[in-house]
């Protein structure tokens, strides 16, 4: 028995910000869905943790610290489209992207059992920064 099929298995598409995401596309959308995913769970660790960047620029535009304003903006959201958000994947073919290190994730790349408009949920650009992948604005 060999323990090196252990090591190759693929790390769940859920996985937690203590492990950095590939530096491609597909990297940026597991974090995204990841994002998305925490969001329709009221995680507030792991959404804080991906929105990080843009949440800081959000701050000091006079907002709030994320782990305030993101309990607002929970609030926002109703009971069905949280559920939708849980199990929500994003339309590769959807996305823009604009360099190696910066993708565009626009509301209508997102593939949930609801349909989300731009004032709903807002389209993304996550940057790969500090090895992994963050919501920048």
């Amino acid at each position: 028995m060999s323990s090196a099929s252990a090591r190759t298995e693929k790390p769940p598409a859920t996985q937690t910000g203590d492990r950095p995401a590939p530096r491609t596309t597909q990297g940026a959308i597991q974090r995204y869905e990841q994002y998305l995913h925490a969001v329709g769970h009221e995680d507030l660790d792991t959404v804080c943790d991906v929105a990080g960047p843009a949440a800081k620029k959000a701050q000091d535009e006079g907002l709030g610290p994320c782990r305030s304003t993101y309990p607002v903006v929970f609030q926002m959201i109703s009971p069905t489209q949280k559920k939708a958000l849980q199990t929500a994947t994003v339309d590769p073919q959807r996305i823009v992207v604009s360099t190696p290190d910066k993708i565009e994730m626009p509301t209508e790349s997102v593939r949930a059992s609801v349909t989300f408009s731009e004032e709903e949920l807002g389209s993304c650009t996550l940057e790969y920064l500090k090895n992994n992948w963050y919501i920048t604005g």
